[in-house]
């Protein structure tokens, strides 16, 4: 039990060291006029910075409310999962890894918007005219650590014979 913890718990802390150390990067090495093409026509490494949620949603609301309701509901999110982990040995492989990439997401994030009410984009998708918003490992993690979790939510059930 206090392996599979350990586990899932490193999981998450690498996810959050890796998100910081490349946000350090892109925030002391890449300017906000700056465009680094690493696939023509594909994928840029840019700086921007998003004080709203996913794919800027709120990010230009001039309410200031904004940064502290955000930061409660993602600290509420954070916790939530940091409990589910805690119980890690009720969890298939698929779930504790889902859920140890969505911790290490959330709080990189959460530390962000806590430290400067902003969380720093860079990865930047884009074909012809279309640009998907721009994200950062955190948000990728996340976007992972939810997709095996959708995985394993379909994924067809083992049958255990019922033996009174």
């Amino acid at each position: 039990m206090l392996d599979l913890r350990l586990k899932a718990y490193a999981t998450a802390a690498a996810v959050f060291a890796l998100d910081r150390f490349t946000k350090w990067l892109v925030e002391t090495r890449v300017s906000f006029v700056e465009s680094h093409r690493i696939i023509p026509g594909f994928f840029d490494i840019v700086h921007t910075q998003n004080r709203g949620v996913a794919f800027s949603l709120f990010n230009d609301s001039p309410s200031e409310w904004r940064t502290p309701l955000l930061l409660v509901f993602t600290l509420a999110a954070v916790a939530a999962v940091a409990v589910i982990l805690w119980n890690a040995e009720r969890l298939d492989r698929l779930s504790l890894m889902g859920f140890s990439l969505i911790l290490g997401g959330a709080a990189g994030n959460v530390f962000d918007r806590a430290v400067w009410g902003r969380v720093t984009d860079f990865l930047e998708f884009h074909i012809g005219d279309y640009h998907w918003p721009t994200f950062n490992i955190a948000d990728s993690a996340i976007v992972i650590g939810s997709g095996l979790l959708l995985l394993e939510l379909l994924r067809p059930k083992r049958q255990t014979a019922n033996v009174p």
